[in-house]
């Protein structure tokens, strides 16, 4: 078996501010991490490798500086990195970086025939979630997405059954095998690195790839020329000004003190009541 787990280099969202001139994000002094989302993928693909002895192959597109991402990713037991970066991929919108990753993953099926493609659900800077399901899509592979948990692998019948959170509840699904995988946060736990594979990582030789190496058809479909999403403005929430209200019950029965806090909320709300009818009239 063997399994691409799909990264990317992000700031961290915790440290980015907005420029109040130019309402541009201010990447300038924030550190990168491995997107978060993405780690939860990692993890289920080194469960599979240490029920199968699967091969775990990282891939990411980005600059030379995010060589650092997939060396942590080596670090917790990824056997192969790829970093596709060449300067005709700047710009790129999540159309153009399907299409570079898909061209990518086909060119590593070369080497190693590719059965599993996971991801994580989106990006802390996109929050898009189009990535995955471009990559499934541009490939012809199946797609499972927001996925909670792997049920069930036959690699004999070529089949995986997963549990996937959807609206109103939870569905059971099964596919064929290759397909791509979008898993949900806080569906596993990050092992820990250990310090040999830390030592590994550190001198790991990982492969650098241009447009050519990638594999890449069209350079219409990459980069900026590739790219058909057009941001007009990026801005940060308004502060509010107004803080939380504490409302104070005398009442010390449950009901009645429900009772009063209910009333006490209608008084500084006297639209609330009426709105409320109003929704379960049409409901």
């Amino acid at each position: 078996m063997h399994i691409v787990v799909c990264i990317k280099q992000v700031p961290d969202s915790a440290q980015i501010r907005v420029h109040p001139v130019t309402n541009t994000i201010m990447r300038q002094g924030v550190p990168a991490i491995v997107n978060p989302y993405d780690l939860f993928s990692l993890e289920e693909a080194l469960r599979l490798k240490d029920r199968f002895g699967a091969r775990v192959t990282i891939l990411s597109m980005g600059p030379p500086q995010a060589e650092e991402a997939l060396r942590k990713c080596i670090s917790y037991g990824a056997d192969d990195a790829v970093l596709v970066t060449d300067r005709s991929f700047a710009g790129a919108d999540t159309l153009a970086t399907s299409y570079a990753l898909a061209a990518a993953i086909r060119q590593i099926a070369r080497e190693h025939t590719v059965d599993m493609v996971f991801t994580g659900k989106q990006t802390i800077d996109g929050d898009t979630a189009q990535v995955g399901p471009g990559i499934a899509t541009r490939m012809g592979i199946q797609l499972l997405t927001y996925v909670s948990k792997l049920v069930e692998i036959d690699l004999g019948q070529r089949t995986i059954v997963v549990e996937r959170r959807a609206e109103g509840g939870v569905q059971l699904l099964r596919t064929a095998l290759p397909c791509l995988i979008t898993m949900l946060e806080n569906t596993n736990e990050l092992r820990f690195a250990t310090l040999p594979r830390m030592i590994h990582a550190a001198g790991f030789p990982v492969r650098k790839w241009n447009r050519e190496q990638a594999g890449i058809e069209d350079v219409s479909k990459i980069g900026l020329k590739g790219s058909h999403t057009v941001v007009s403005k990026v801005f940060g929430p308004t502060p509010r000004d107004e803080t939380a209200e504490i409302i104070q019950c005398d009442e010390s029965t449950l009901y009645d003190a429900t009772t009063q806090l209910v009333h006490k909320i209608f008084a500084h709300h006297p639209t609330l009541e009426a709105d409320l009818l109003l929704i379960k009239g049409d409901a």
